[in-house]
Order: structure tokens, then C-alpha cells, then sequence
């Protein structure tokens, strides 16, 4: 039987001029950075799967854009990794509403009234995300007027193409048919379906050898999409678990505006042609 003792031997234990764990992850100020604002039990539950939400959104927002950038350099191969790893950070993130889903509603009552009007209608990351997959919108820019700062790069994600955006551009520049006007466009509104892309996405699935790529490209963007959708569904029915359908803090119609969310879709085409092919 193997001691204890032995798996330690060897390990280094004089940190006093070297780097340790903690140093490198600072986490005397990571750990500082949950401070419930009652005594009671279920609020660190609540901060602990928000803060960690917002770490997991940090690395979606990394990968997204790097994958935005590689996608227009004709780098498909680095993006298809940052794609991927993005669903896989969503898998983790569905998952977290199962911790959270254990907050009853007497739990969450109980400390829900200082929360005050925050919510995560407000988080700059999750607009981010939501802006490089696509779903654009001008009007979510207003809670984020009192942070310049976030602001400003909130406004220029929306302003830039999305990583669905640079796809599309990408079918045109290998000589798929794809009208000028979806690889020119204002790029802070929201795309809708188009014949001609629609058009393109068909002739890679139909030509899958030919454009194999591009074809796993489309399997990538359809694979993120997916795990969003998810991540919005296990958000609805956990807030509707806890709260019904009260409104939300920060304003908004609560469960009704997360359904209502599931109706969005990113990459439109990629979803319709599986009916025409």
C-alpha cells in the first residue's frame, strides 16, 4: 500500500522566492471577490455560479474572437479548435444551472430584494458573445452608458463582423455565388436568411469533398449554435424553477423574454437548408 507520505516526496514546499498556485492564479483576490450582502446560506451559492459564468464567458469571448480572426485569414484549421472549445465551454455552462437549479424559491426570496436592479440582462460579456455570433442590436448598448470603457468595446463588436459574418465572407472569396450585399453591409444589425447563402451552404453539403473545410466549418457554427440554445433553455427553466414568472431584477419580463430569446437564431441558413437538401 502506497504511503501518503511518498506522494508528496519531492514536491516543492519553499515558496518564499518562488512562484506558487496561488501566486499564479491570484486567488487571495479571486476568492476575495465573493461577498454576500446577507447572512444567508443560498447567496454564496448564487454569487459563486454567476462570478464562475462570467470566468467561463471570458474564455468563450477569447476563443470567438481569435476564431473571428483566423476565419478571415483563411485559417480554418486554428478556428476549427477555438469553435469547438467554445462548445465545450458552453457544456460547462449548461451543467452550472443544475448547482444552481437547488435554489428553492424561499431560498432565492430570501436575499433576492438586494440584489436591486442588477441582472444578467447586464453582463458586457454575455452581450459580447451574443453581438460575435451575430444577434445584433443597438439598444442593448444602453445599460453599459455609465462604463465607458466596456462600452466602447461593446460598441465596436457590435460594429464589426460577426464570426458568421466572416464565414459568409469567406464562401464568397472561394468563388461560391454569394449577393454583395451579405459580404457588405451595415454590420451593427442582424442578418436575415438569404437565398444566395443559403445557395452556397447548399453546394458545400452537396459537395462535401470538394469543400470539406468549409463544410466543417458549417458542422463547427452549427455545433455552437446548438450548445447556445441549450445554454438558453436550461437558463429559462431554471429561472422559471426559482422565480416563476415574476419579473426579472433588472426590468425585464423574466421568463417570458427568455422564451422568447429561444427564438433567435445566429446562423439562419445553416438551419434551413437541412430541410431543402
Amino acid at each position: 500500500m502506497t504511503d501518503s507520505k511518498d506522494l508528496a516526496r519531492g514536491a516543492h514546499t519553499d515558496f518564499k522566492e518562488a512562484m506558487s498556485y496561488g501566486d499564479y492564479l491570484r486567488l487571495p483576490d479571486l476568492l476575495a471577490c465573493q461577498s454576500p450582502l446577507s447572512d444567508k446560506h443560498d447567496e454564496m451559492l448564487f454569487i459563486v455560479i454567476h462570478q464562475s459564468t462570467e470566468l467561463w464567458m471570458k474564455l468563450a469571448i477569447h476563443e470567438l474572437r481569435a476564431a473571428v480572426e483566423n476565419i478571415r485569414a483563411d485559417q480554418l484549421g486554428p478556428a476549427f479548435k477555438m469553435l469547438a472549445r467554445v462548445s465545450r465551454v458552453q457544456a460547462q455552462l449548461i451543467q452550472s444551472w443544475d448547482a444552481l437549479s437547488t435554489l428553492t424559491p424561499a431560498d432565492y426570496l430570501a436575499f433576492r430584494d438586494l440584489l436591486g436592479h442588477s441582472s444578467g440582462f447586464q453582463s458586457h460579456q454575455y452581450r459580447t458573445i451574443e453581438f460575435l455570433l451575430g444577434n445584433k442590436n443597438k439598444g442593448m448598448l444602453a445599460p453599459h452608458r455609465h462604463t465607458p470603457d466596456i462600452h466602447r468595446v461593446l460598441a465596436e463588436t457590435l460594429n464589426a463582423p460577426s464570426v458568421y459574418d466572416e464565414a459568409i465572407m469567406l464562401l464568397a472569396r472561394r468563388g461560391l455565388a454569394v449577393d454583395p450585399s451579405q459580404t457588405a453591409r451595415d454590420w451593427s444589425t442582424t442578418r436575415t436568411a438569404d437565398p444566395t447563402v443559403a445557395a452556397a451552404w447548399t453546394a458545400v453539403y452537396r459537395d462535401t469533398e470538394r469543400y470539406w473545410d468549409l463544410y466543417e466549418l458549417a458542422e463547427e457554427l452549427v455545433d455552437l449554435e446548438d450548445s447556445f440554445q441549450q445554454w438558453r433553455f436550461r437558463h429559462m427553466t431554471t429561472v422559471e424553477r426559482i422565480i416563476g414568472y415574476r419579473q426579472g431584477t433588472g426590468g425585464t419580463a423574466g421568463v417570458s423574454y427568455l422564451r422568447r430569446a429561444l427564438e433567435i437564431r445566429f446562423f439562419p441558413e445553416l438551419w434551413d437548408i437541412r430541410t431543402s437538401l
